[in-house]
């Protein structure tokens, strides 16, 4: 299936439903997919549809609960940057988190922070969490992901406080790092969840961002170094996943830091991720 959290013309508010063919979507209630994750195998019955051109798709879930992403999950992306090649049996997944007023949804213009004149993309496969646990096994994760959906972790590289800082202490490089990730509409999310079924297997989808039609990363998450059920796992040994948490899965080379090409005002990004759609935002 693929469902989506969509706002109704007018004062109608906000829906979700499954997409069904003809270019419509069902109404199976208010709010976000958030009502609808914990319980996919029953569905309550549709109370009518809506044209898909007459209602605007908002991100799958408007605040998760937890937005998780992991850094450094692509040795070609660590590369391009400047690492050294990662020896998986030596490190753990990188795990941060990003506020939930990140979040945007797709359409969504992404406003440039006063903070940074350096503003980057990143292609991303989406897990979002359907069934809850702690210390899920490595051989379960997977039955607790509801479905996938695409996102774009747009990151600040430089951020300017407007005053001098010490930057040779490794504190503040890590802290500007992290606080890149945290404005406004920085965590891209949607169009739509594809649902665990209909993706057999999620290290087997091509990952491509364009930046104005230019194509600017080309990956596969085959590719990762921590596959989807090992970020599930790990990331439930730190914290209990709930119904709803989304999950960031890095990214594939080719972001502009590794050639020094950043977002200007009026630039269009485009995602698309194998059976998943395509997410396209605007910079502004």
């Amino acid at each position: 299936m693929k469902l989506a959290t969509y706002r109704l013309p007018g004062d109608g508010g906000i829906r979700h439903g499954e997409i069904v063919g003809g270019g419509r979507v069902t109404d199976l209630g208010p709010g976000d997919l958030g009502a609808v994750l914990g319980g996919l195998d029953t569905l309550p019955s549709p109370a009518g549809t809506h044209a898909l051109d007459e209602v605007t798709l908002l991100a799958p879930l408007l605040r998760p609960g937890k937005v998780l992403a992991v850094a450094a999950n692509y040795q070609e992306h660590v590369t391009e940057t400047g690492g050294d090649r990662l020896d998986k049996s030596r490190i753990s997944p990188r795990l941060f988190l990003k506020p939930a007023t990140a979040v945007s949804g797709p359409g969504a213009e992404i406003a440039l922070p006063t903070v940074s004149p350096s503003v980057d993309w990143e292609a991303e496969l989406v897990a979002v969490i359907g069934r809850g646990g702690k210390d899920i096994p490595l051989e379960d994760a997977l039955d607790h992901v509801a479905g996938y959906t695409i996102g774009n972790d747009v990151s600040a590289r430089v951020m300017d406080y407007g005053h001098e800082r010490d930057t040779d202490d490794p504190a503040v490089a890590f802290f500007d790092w992290l606080n890149g990730k945290w404005p406004d509409g920085f965590a891209a999310l949607g169009p739509h969840l594809v649902t665990a079924d209909e993706v057999p297997d999620p290290q087997q989808l091509e990952v491509i961002m364009e930046v104005n039609g230019r194509v600017r990363q080309h990956g596969d998450t085959s590719q990762m170094i921590f596959n989807v059920a090992e970020l599930v796992a790990f990331a439930s040994r730190l914290m209990t996943l709930e119904p709803g948490d989304v999950l960031y899965t890095g990214t594939p080379a080719g972001v502009g830091l590794a050639t020094g090409e950043f977002l200007s005002a009026g630039d269009e990004m485009t995602v698309r991720v194998t059976g998943l759609g395509s997410l396209v935002n605007r910079v502004r």
